[in-house]
């Protein structure tokens, strides 16, 4: 909580390069789905860039670790499919026993995960991406067949037995697209029937929500449905703050520095990917982290470069940056968070960057 405390002192005085509360790092730009809502791994992403950047060496990475945790205590690990990363299990021991991060996240698709049992008692929260319980629609989405589909379903549920045995929390995370909206309530109930704690964003579309959501009264209907779930003490990993920001739309604070990103060859994303991506003067990848000395000398590189980041954001709602931005400008939210909502105590709801 200290990044958090001295953030908060920080935006008082009108400071707006904050220190991150959780580190975001893709090990791997490759993945072994195609989903059709991907812009970046997917079916719409614009080429293989982020796949030709290759991988580091364990001993690169471990630079990496080094800097990111004079940032932060928190980490999270995704890709890509980080599983892909070909010394995930080896890296996932060095994280908590070496670098000695507090908490560990790893988001996957699920499809491997059988295959890296070894890694489990080493994570503090395990995301699973879970989109649709309709095997032939959701093959549809990722690009596979419904068989794999159904793998990634039943992984899920052998993935919930273990949280009691290794001590880890289980999140399924949904991404909502018009497609898959009809399908979203079953997503919600099967998670509440097997003991996993449920989270979503809604489809992002060249970085605004897909038009269709934005009109759609069954997407409104369904947010108020989660909302309520929450408020009965079933496991939802989204405050109140950013469902009823899910809901409605409406312009946010964004602090994009509190989850800062770092791609599979170790360059920094400044101040955020969507930035990034767009090639403007305002953001882009300032520095390698394999080749500064501290998270400082990185920072300072990457405003002089390309200026403070922005205050605010009309466009990306996605939970990963809205969050993180929410609970740092909502000191009594957060707080009520905490103390009304077992699910976003044991989450660290503040670091919950799912994406």
């Amino acid at each position: 909580m200290l990044n958090y405390l001295l953030n908060t002192i920080n935006l008082a005085r009108g400071q707006h390069v904050l220190r991150p509360l959780v580190a975001v790092f893709h090990l791997t730009g490759r993945c072994n789905l195609n989903c059709s809502y991907c812009e970046d791994y997917g079916a719409r992403r614009p080429n293989d860039e982020l796949a030709e950047l290759g991988v580091l060496s364990l001993a690169e990475a471990g630079q990496v670790l080094t800097v990111l945790r004079q940032a932060t205590p928190n980490l999270i690990l995704t890709g890509g499919e980080p599983l892909l990363y070909p010394y995930i299990d080896d890296l996932a021991v060095q994280v908590k026993t070496r670098y000695r991060f507090q908490q560990l996240t790893l988001l996957t698709n699920g499809l491997l995960l059988s295959k890296h049992t070894g890694l489990l008692p080493y994570l503090d929260r395990l995301v699973i991406s879970l989109d649709s319980l309709d095997v032939i629609r959701w093959g549809q989405t990722i690009g596979l067949d419904s068989r794999a589909a159904q793998t990634i379903i039943n992984t899920t549920v052998e993935m919930a037995g273990y949280q009691a045995k290794y001590g880890f929390e289980l999140i399924a995370n949904c991404v909502i697209t018009p497609e898959t909206l009809p399908g979203v309530n079953n997503v919600l109930d099967f998670c509440v029937e097997h003991n996993i704690t449920f989270a979503f964003s809604p489809q992002s579309f060249n970085n605004w929500p897909r038009y269709e959501l934005l009109v759609a009264d069954e997407y409104r209907t369904f947010v108020d449905k989660v909302i309520r779930y929450k408020k009965q003490g079933c496991k939802i990993v989204g405050s109140l703050a950013y469902l009823k920001l899910a809901r409605d739309f409406q312009p946010y604070n964004c602090y994009p520095t509190l989850v800062p990103r770092v791609l599979p060859n170790g360059d920094l994303i400044y101040p955020c990917r969507p930035i990034e991506r767009s090639r403007t003067s305002h953001g882009g990848r300032p520095c390698n982290l394999t080749r500064v000395a501290s998270w400082q000398e990185a920072m300072k590189i990457a405003v002089n470069k390309f200026g403070p980041p922005p205050r605010s954001c009309v466009s990306c709602f996605q939970q990963c940056y809205a969050e993180p931005s929410l609970m740092q400008a909502q000191p009594l939210s957060l707080l009520q968070e905490i103390l009304t909502y077992k699910p976003s105590y044991r989450a660290k709801i503040h670091t919950f960057a799912p994406g």
